[in-house]
């Protein structure tokens, strides 16, 4: 079990995608095939909704048992797992993506947020 103290979004992805490796070779045992990209997205859209419960019962609105602080960051990470699972099955580099996307809110931000504009 690989369990860095840190780790980047390149390692997150590839452990990801062995995890995933592992859920399908159970989908194919019980299902005959693997899950749909209409089946990951539910999956992800419910824990989504866990989160928010999740969220709610740290906030005392909404009881839960248990830690609720272990969960959430157990949901929390489950979620990033299915956003890299479901960027692949797009075809999308998750990685390069998030990069390009965190240089091109950085670039609308930086002027509101009274910092110089980066450069691209």
């Amino acid at each position: 079990m690989n369990q860095p103290d840190q780790v980047s979004l390149e390692s997150a992805r590839r452990r990801a995608l062995e995890i995933r490796a592992l859920y399908e070779v159970v989908e194919r045992r019980l299902n005959g095939q693997v899950w749909t990209l209409q089946e990951l997205m539910l999956g992800f859209g419910n824990d989504v909704g866990t989160v928010g419960r999740l969220i709610l019962a740290q906030e005392g609105t909404w009881e839960i048992d248990g830690d609720v602080d272990a969960q959430l960051a157990h949901k929390l990470s489950e979620s990033l797992w299915w956003v890299i699972v479901i960027a692949e099955r797009l075809g999308i580099d998750i990685s390069a993506a998030f990069a390009d996307t965190m240089d091109r809110i950085e670039l609308g931000l930086a002027p509101s947020a009274g910092r110089p504009t980066p450069q691209p």
